[in-house]
């Protein structure tokens, strides 16, 4: 992939023949922007923790979409799941060098979304009021 600014990548994909509805990019943004990944990132980023650790740390998130969001993130790469043999087994998650890899990034995102986040909950009120 050549060195394209973001806005012209759509152009060079359209000029590469991608196939827009199969991007890899698009899987991967897909995955990255679901409602639990980033703040479960977040919270590995202070370090290891087990399942229900954090899952106390998200209380508003249900175990099986911790379950589902846990394995979808180990699947990628983005975290390590280590069983130890105790009774019962208890189980730690951590980054990877991958997802440590992603903080940088995500922390630009984060940023600029709590830069905007008023001036978008303006504009969501000025539409929703006609």
């Amino acid at each position: 992939m050549r060195d394209v600014a973001a806005p012209d990548r759509l152009q060079v994909w359209k000029e590469e023949g991608q196939d827009l509805g199969n991007c890899p990019v698009r899987h991967v943004l897909d995955h990255l922007a679901a409602k639990w990944t980033t703040l479960i990132l977040l919270e590995l980023a202070q370090g290891p923790a087990r399942f229900n650790a954090i899952g106390r740390a998200l209380p508003d998130i249900s175990k099986r979409m911790l379950t589902q969001s846990l394995r979808d993130l180990e699947r990628d790469g983005l975290i390590a799941r280590e069983v130890f043999p105790t009774k019962p087994p208890s189980v730690e998650y951590r980054l990877t060098d991958m997802g440590l890899s992603l903080l940088g990034p995500l922390g630009v995102l984060i940023d600029w979304a709590e830069l905007h986040a008023a001036p978008i909950a303006a504009a969501r009120r000025a539409y929703a009021a006609g």
